[in-house]
């Protein structure tokens, strides 16, 4: 599906709008644009090796297990540990944070932000060592991509959520997001943003041939040797085996090793260069790469620097993911904690958040905050996703902890790590 089909029947000043915002509007520097690393220790059979102790016979949510003193009413702070670039800024003193600091206007408590999530995996063995041991992390609250999040909630490492605390976000968390298999009826977290895996390609680099498929970039013997997929397990495979036909919520153990024999096929062809972090955008818009599988949010920034950069839905679907708000065992500011996911899920101050960092919300209501404070931002379909988009998007599916161990093997194997 690409732009011109995205925009057919769309009327002519939001076409337009949508248009600018594609190539010469500004675009929010996401956090992966700088710092989206592959989880390639993911697996549980990593978990094993690095002496990870089994969940708690209590089991998640239970109180003894996950809860501690809650010193929010005589404490007025929240130790948050999030993504570097994943929230707004002020452009004259990046140390200031619109939002943030409206939440302690509003609420009187304080925030101790810390960019310090470069890496699921490298964030998790970080805390494993006082998690494992029953120990407060020091943080009140974290930012963890869908699978390590499940990760931690399976281990009984996550708190969950007081109802009474969230009810701004159980009313306004779109429907999309409120029933992810991992955490169903998300007792333990509220998404913080939502990415997007799609196709992009340079115009230049292609001399204008159109890329529209996983297909093509696993056949077509024009994009031989230029062609780049992602390190990350769930987003290459997940949108190989939508191109396959087969459902990435709902596939079998054949079905996964199917996709990756196809994988395999293009590297030993020489059709895939390498598998990538988030460092496909230079080599994207330098042409030294001709297309490749890329996350939206990039995609913003690389587009108004460069548009030569096209994206495209494929017409087979795409990958969706979360990054999530979730509060550690035996976290001590609980409570402000879910004060803090509450505010986020006002839809002015969701418009602002995704003003800032151009990843989609959550959050029902926001478009409309969006659009009067961003027009540009609200028309981008990397931010906010048309009818159409929607229909098509798949998640990866939790994975047991069997297939956790197996399916990254396997992967690590075909990437060469």
């Amino acid at each position: 599906m690409a732009f011109n089909e995205l925009t057919d029947g769309l009327p002519e000043p939001v076409r337009r709008a949508w248009e600018r915002s594609l190539t010469g509007g500004r675009a929010a520097l996401g956090r992966r644009t700088l710092l989206r690393a592959a989880a390639l220790t993911a697996g549980t059979g990593a978990l094993a090796a690095c002496g990870i102790p089994p969940a708690r016979t209590t089991g998640p949510g239970d109180s003894a297990a996950n809860a501690a003193e809650d010193l929010s009413d005589s404490e007025k702070e929240v130790n948050f540990s999030n993504w570097p670039l994943y929230v707004d800024a002020d452009e004259n003193d990046k140390e200031k944070h619109g939002t943030l600091d409206a939440f302690t206007e509003a609420t009187g408590v304080k925030v101790r932000y810390s960019e310090d999530v470069n890496d699921n995996v490298e964030f998790f063995g970080k805390i494993k060592p006082q998690l494992a041991a029953g120990q407060d992390t020091g943080r009140d609250l974290v930012v963890l991509t869908d699978w390590m999040a499940a990760r931690l909630i399976r281990l009984g490492w996550a708190q969950k959520l007081s109802p009474a605390n969230v009810t701004t976000a159980i009313t306004n968390i779109d429907s999309r997001f409120r029933a992810p298999d991992w955490d169903p009826g998300r007792l333990y977290t509220y998404p913080w943003a939502g990415i997007q895996t799609v196709i992009a390609y340079n115009r230049r680099a292609t001399r204008g041939k159109e890329v529209t498929s996983v297909s093509q970039l696993l056949d077509d013997p024009d994009l031989k040797g230029r062609v780049t997929f992602l390190s990350e397990m769930r987003d290459s495979v997940g949108i190989t085996l939508l191109d396959m036909g087969k459902d990435p919520q709902r596939f079998t153990a054949d079905d996964y090793d199917a996709a990756i024999a196809r994988l395999q096929k293009a590297v030993d062809g020489k059709q895939i260069r390498r598998f990538t972090g988030n460092d496909y955008g230079q080599e994207l818009s330098s042409g030294d790469i001709a297309a490749c599988v890329a996350w939206g949010g990039d995609l913003i920034q690389l587009r108004a620097d460069n548009p030569d950069i096209e994206f495209v839905i494929p017409e087979k679907g795409y990958v969706t993911s979360t990054d999530n708000l979730l509060v550690p065992a035996r976290a001590r500011h609980k409570a402000n904690a879910e004060k803090l996911i509450d505010f986020f899920y006002r839809p002015g101050i969701a418009a602002q958040l995704v003003a800032g960092i151009g990843f989609v919300s959550a959050v029902t209501g926001m478009e409309k905050e969006l659009t009067a404070l961003a027009p540009d931002t609200a028309a981008n379909p990397l931010v906010v996703p048309t009818a159409g988009m929607t229909a098509i998007a798949r998640a990866f599916r939790t994975l047991t902890e069997d297939e956790e161990s197996s399916f990254e093997e396997k992967f690590s194997k075909l990437i060469g790590a």
